[in-house]
């Protein structure tokens, strides 16, 4: 990656409540990693972990679910997490859901109080006629490796709908934005559902009949009170992203449909593409040397999983040929994107 947030920078990123790493160490015990190395390579203080309502950085949170599949040799580390971790272990969020009257008002409640659990993240209940799509997508521009993550949390909204809907509920599609992964076969299993890679959110499709269930520890006073703690405890915390950090997200989703435009870039930011083009001048960057960063760092990001072949990966970073990658990649580094996967494997 060639650019990253600092410690300081990292520390005082308010990104997400605590209770949303409810059991890691252990976890990541079980798997067999060092929990004090990947805790320590991700500079979160394993105190922390024991306060459920206290946040960790969102840019720490992510780094250390990657870090601990790197540790762990477990490549499917977010997924198998999210697969024991139960909702009340949520903290209030997690409260929120179970004490709500259906599967369809917990899905509801936890869409609109998701802001306060976790900040710079999209997540949205799409009305498809007769399916809902659950959407959930880390919109921080500074995180680039967010596959745990998202395995992890789908994983999580699962568990919260099989409480009211039962344990052999199953969703009729999920959807991740990552590149299939070597053992995908397990997604399959653990959601019991077909499960599709390489698309535009993290998604659960989820029939609306399924969801007129009530929840079995319904509590509307409870609700309420979990509602305003939620509020409370994180309101004064929602801070934006910078504009560049903006720029950089949506850079990254235009990147799948080709190269980006400057103008279509800032009108998604809701700014004038000379707004845009100045702000970046501020922090000493253009337009497209922000696109040849953010296609640099998904670069070495794609080159480490193996499975992916480099004629998909130019089409991922919007490169219509693969000779333009390749060209752009010797610029960066010296070497063909090749040489470089064959280098990280020995």
């Amino acid at each position: 990656m060639l650019t990253g947030p600092s410690e300081a920078e990292m520390n005082n990123n308010r990104g997400v409540l605590a209770a949303a790493a409810s059991g890691l160490s252990d976890f990541i015990i079980t798997k067999g990693a060092d929990v004090d190395r990947v805790l320590g390579i991700c500079h979160i203080d394993p105190e922390l972990l024991q306060r459920p309502t206290l946040s960790l950085g969102l840019t720490n949170y992510c780094q250390v679910l990657e870090e601990a599949a790197r540790q762990s040799g477990c490549d499917n580390f977010g997924l198998h997490y999210g697969k024991q971790f139960k909702p009340q272990s949520l903290g209030l969020i997690g409260y929120i859901g179970l004490c709500s009257s259906t599967a369809e008002t917990a899905l509801k409640n936890v869409v609109n109080a998701f802001p306060y659990h976790q900040h710079n993240t999209l997540t949205r209940l799409v009305d498809k006629g007769e399916y809902y799509r659950f959407d959930y997508q880390v919109r921080h521009g500074n995180i680039l490796c967010k596959r745990q993550d998202a395995e992890l949390t789908l994983g999580m909204i699962l568990n919260l709908l099989r409480h009211g809907l039962g344990k052999n509920w199953a969703p009729r599609e999920v959807h991740f934005e990552h590149p299939r992964p070597e053992q995908w076969h397990e997604h399959c299993k653990a959601f019991d559902a077909p499960v599709y890679f390489d698309q535009p959110f993290n998604s659960l499709i989820i029939a609306k009949r399924d969801l007129l269930r009530s929840m079995p520890e319904q509590d509307q006073t409870l609700l309420l009170v979990m509602q305003d703690a939620i509020r409370r405890l994180n309101a004064d915390n929602l801070s934006p992203q910078s504009v560049v950090d903006r720029a950089r997200s949506q850079v990254r989703q235009s990147l799948t449909l080709g190269e980006p435009v400057l103008e279509e870039v800032a009108d998604k930011l809701s700014m004038s593409a000379s707004s845009l083009q100045r702000r970046l001048r501020e922090q000493n960057l253009t337009f497209t040397t922000l696109v040849d960063k953010v296609r640099c760092e998904l670069a070495t990001h794609y080159l480490q999983q193996q499975q992916l072949p480099i004629s998909e990966m130019a089409l991922l970073m919007g490169y219509s040929e693969v000779s333009a990658f390749s060209r752009a990649f010797r610029r960066w580094f010296g070497v063909s994107p090749r040489q470089w996967r064959q280098a990280r494997q020995h």
